[in-house]
This record gives structure tokens, C-alpha cells and sequence, in this order.
């Protein structure tokens, strides 16, 4: 009732597109100057957050993409417009405004969704869910998004770690390094959905 290939396969593709050590500086950087308590919280709430909405896409997504009339490169374009808003913060230090960091719960966004939750991500989901056409294959595929999330979390979890080392000037190079990186994640997904309008006329 386990097929090892169909769960390595969707494993690694979601390690590469989630890239749980990629996420590791964004996630300092979005956390930081809150509570150890509240980090901690709150990468337990990103991780949540990613996994509802890649359960809902992993049973229904097709279905809401068709009724919604939302092309996946739609999704991915608008997905990239909202990380770069955040990556320009970043990189402008907006964040450390006491209204950017205390009273926003960036678990929810960008984090949960759609630095975790992506285009890309819940794409595969779709994909691996639809053409898993036997029991065992469709455990192989929930229990891929699963350990995947386990991963995630623990990444995020014990990442805080870092910032008692590398203190409040570390955590500020950090969040700029954050920005440059989500920005270029975002610009990257905003060609691959461009691309695919311009192929798909």
C-alpha cells in the first residue's frame, strides 16, 4: 500500500520548489524582533497555513481553477507581484517599522502562502494527485506533502537557533540578503508565467 518511487519523486520536487534552506533566511528575516515563543508559533502557523492550502488545491484544485476561470500562469504571475511587494520591503528596511513586524501576521502571508503554498507547489499537487490512479499511489502522494511539511517545519523551527548567534547586525544583513533573494524569486516567477502565456497563444 506504498509506492516509494511516486513518494520520492513528488518529495523531491516539492523540497526543490518549497527549498526549506532557501526559506530559512526569509523566514528570520520576516520574524525577527518578536519573541522566541512567538517565532516559533508562528513557523508552526506558516506550515499549517501551506499545508491547508495545498490540501484544498491536492482535492479540489482543478475544480476551483475552472471555476474561478484562473490559468495556472495567472496564478504564478500574481503569486510573483506579491513576493516582490514584500521582497521591496525588505530590501528597503520597511520591515523594521514596529507596524510592519508586530501587527502583521506574516506566517499567513507571504509565508504560509505563497512563499510555501506557491504556483509551483500547488501545481505539482495537482498533478501528482490526478495521476495517482491507485490506492497506494495516493497515500504515496499525501504522505510525500506530509513528511514534506514535517521538514518545513522543523527547518523554520530550529532555524531560530541562528539568530541568537548572529544578533540584531546579523539579522538586519540577513533580512536585506532575504529581499535580493525573494526578489529574484519573484521575477523568476513572474517569466515562467509570462512565458507560458506567450506559448500558450
Amino acid at each position: 500500500m506504498f509506492d516509494v518511487a511516486v513518494f520520492g519523486s513528488l518529495f523531491l520536487t516539492l523540497f526543490v520548489i518549497m527549498d526549506p534552506p532557501g526559506i530559512t533566511p526569509i523566514f528570520l528575516a520576516l520574524t525577527s524582533g518578536r519573541p522566541a515563543k512567538v517565532q516559533r508559533r508562528m513557523a508552526w502557523q506558516a506550515v499549517a497555513v501551506a499545508f491547508g492550502v495545498i490540501t484544498v488545491f491536492g482535492l479540489l484544485g482543478q475544480q476551483i481553477l475552472d471555476y474561478l476561470h484562473v490559468s495556472v500562469p495567472a496564478l504564478m504571475i500574481a503569486g510573483g507581484l506579491l513576493l516582490l511587494l514584500i521582497a521591496l520591503d525588505l530590501l528597503t528596511g520597511k520591515t523594521d517599522e514596529p507596524k510592519q513586524t508586530k501587527d502583521v501576521n506574516v506566517a499567513l502571508v507571504p509565508l504560509g502562502m505563497p512563499l510555501l503554498a506557491g504556483p509551483g507547489a500547488i501545481v505539482s499537487v495537482i498533478l501528482a494527485v490526478q495521476h495517482a490512479d491507485s490506492a497506494s499511489a495516493q497515500v504515496s502522494v499525501w504522505a510525500a506533502i506530509v513528511a514534506m511539511h514535517v521538514v518545513l517545519w522543523l527547518t523554520m523551527r530550529y532555524s531560530l537557533v541562528i539568530i541568537r548567534v548572529i544578533k540584531d547586525g546579523g539579522v538586519v544583513l540577513v533580512t536585506r540578503l532575504a529581499g535580493m533573494m525573494l526578489s529574484a524569486i519573484a521575477v523568476q516567477q513572474i517569466i515562467n508565467g509570462v512565458t507560458q502565456v506567450v506559448q500558450g497563444a
